[in-house]
């Protein structure tokens, strides 16, 4: 498979996938998610391929899933998509993309999310599903979308940090530095941003030296331990409970305001009370 919108890459057994649409801070587009799927695919069949690492080109990991407006939309399929009532009612679009997520939790190999810059709504997904989570001090996490359009697609809060900081981000769509991300949990490790890539090349150098199948092993046994305590079913209610917040008497009043009122309007409707993302003072914003 031709890439487009990904970069892959293998040195010293470590497959490293970059997304890279930096001009859209790598928005995950549908066409981008299938070719990252191929890729994953790609390096768990490669036998010189021991550990794999995701990372974004530019300035960011990523701004999540893309939602600029068109027809046919980049976040869904190109050709022959038609949504309905149906798709809607049962989220068909949240499920497919919890779905894409499940296959890097069954990956046979270990997946390295290297975050750096914004890593927003979806990318915060994408990032969380991997086995190992490294990001840069300055980095910053965070779900927007909870503050006014929907819960999360893919419910990783409560499995990624205590209670008290699930619900508090959850509540309040905050956003978290890398530093905090990995204090409360959320992240393995953070490394100042001109190291990061070095450090976390040398960490999934390390992983890629063990022998492929005790890494599986391990992996595997992880995975289901986490599933018997519910974590496939829970995400799962997730997209449930992501469809039902749409139906909400006030879930139209961002976009309301941005058809009205423009996009930049909304972002502060949504975000001024709080101050960060769109609505930061101009001397933080970097």
């Amino acid at each position: 498979m031709a890439y487009d919108h990904i970069l892959y890459e293998i040195e010293e057994r470590v497959a490293t996938i970059t997304l890279n649409r930096p001009e859209k801070v790598n928005a995950l587009s549908y066409a981008l998610r299938q070719e990252l799927y191929d890729a994953l695919k790609t390096a768990e069949r490669d036998k010189d391929v021991g550990c794999i690492r995701i990372r974004g080109a530019g300035r960011a990991f990523s701004a999540g899933y893309d939602l600029t407006p068109a027809e046919p939309s980049p976040n869904r399929p190109e050709e022959g998509y038609v949504s309905d009532d149906l798709d809607k009612l049962t989220g068909q679009y949240a499920r497919d993309l919890v779905a894409g997520w499940w296959k890097i939790w069954e990956l046979t190999k270990p997946v390295i999310a290297q975050v750096h810059g914004w890593c927003l709504a979806g990318a915060s997904e994408l990032a969380s599903v991997c086995d190992i989570l490294f990001v840069a001090d300055d980095a910053m996490l965070g779900y927007p979308p909870v503050r006014a359009l929907s819960t999360p697609d893919t419910m990783y809060f409560p499995w990624k940090m205590p209670m008290s900081q699930a619900k508090y981000l959850m509540l309040t769509g905050r956003p978290v530095p890398g530093k905090e991300a990995v204090e409360i949990g959320w992240a393995t490790k953070s490394f100042p941003i001109d190291e990061l890539d070095e450090k976390v090349f040398e960490e999934a150098k390390a992983i890629a030296s063990i022998p492929a199948d005790m890494l599986a092993s391990s992996k595997k046994a992880a995975n289901r331990a986490y599933e018997i305590m519910g974590i496939k079913t829970a995400l799962e209610v997730g997209v449930d409970w992501m469809v039902l917040s749409t139906y909400r008497d006030t879930a139209g009043e961002f976009g309301k305001i941005s058809v009205e009122e423009g996009l930049r309007a909304a972002l502060q409707w949504r975000d001024g009370p709080f101050s960060d993302y769109s609505a930061r003072p101009r001397d933080t914003e970097g």
